[in-house]
């Protein structure tokens, strides 16, 4: 337990001089198979687990990502309900977060779909917004609109869809696609409000 509070007085003094707060962002834990522990706040992988969330601006950061989605969802011809409820599936507005599978950031793009729609920075939100927003128009595209489509390819893949002519028989793309449209409607009643 020393160690570990030694690490963290250790990384609160070197963020210091830089002008970083402990309050500036969110730090992440992960113990590796040494039983050494890392701190970061920019996890690169799935195994990284949340140690202390930054709560000091997020009104800020959430009315900052309202402005974002709604100017991505207006350039891809997106309802903005669509775009917070798949956010709000996919990471629950958490900028730097990773999956197990290596997905990235608020819309959780893998990093082929991300170079695919020219995210060079994934954690950068208005970056994954675009990116994600970009994927999800091309998803309805090439689903004739279809939503339920689109959200199936969206997490499961294009060819996955196309292969099983509809939303695959995945408990997690069937829980995906209802959660997304259960917030998708929530989003629809509440208007500008982000959860």
């Amino acid at each position: 337990m020393f160690f570990v509070r030694k690490t963290v007085i250790g990384l609160t003094l070197l963020l210091l001089p830089m002008g970083i707060t402990p309050a500036d962002a969110d730090i992440y834990k992960y113990v590796d198979a040494s039983g050494v522990v890392h701190f970061t706040d920019t996890p690169t992988h799935g195994r990284w687990n949340m140690y202390r969330k930054d709560k000091g601006f997020a009104g800020v950061q959430l009315r900052s990502y309202g402005e974002i989605i709604r100017r991505h969802a207006d350039s891809y011809r997106l309802e903005e309900a669509l775009v917070k409820a798949v956010i709000k599936v996919e990471s629950d507005y958490q900028p730097r977060i990773v999956s197990k599978k290596g997905a990235q950031g608020l819309m959780q793009l893998i990093p082929e779909t991300a170079k695919d729609m020219n995210v060079l920075n994934p954690f950068d939100p208005s970056e994954n917004i675009r990116g994600g927003s970009q994927y999800l128009r091309k998803m309805l595209d090439l689903f004739d609109g279809n939503v339920d489509l689109a959200l199936a390819a969206y997490n499961s893949g294009p060819s996955t869809v196309k292969r099983y002519g509809g939303i695959p028989p995945y408990n997690e793309t069937i829980n995906y696609v209802s959660r997304v449209k259960y917030y998708l409607d929530h989003y629809r009643r509440a208007g500008d409000t982000l959860l």
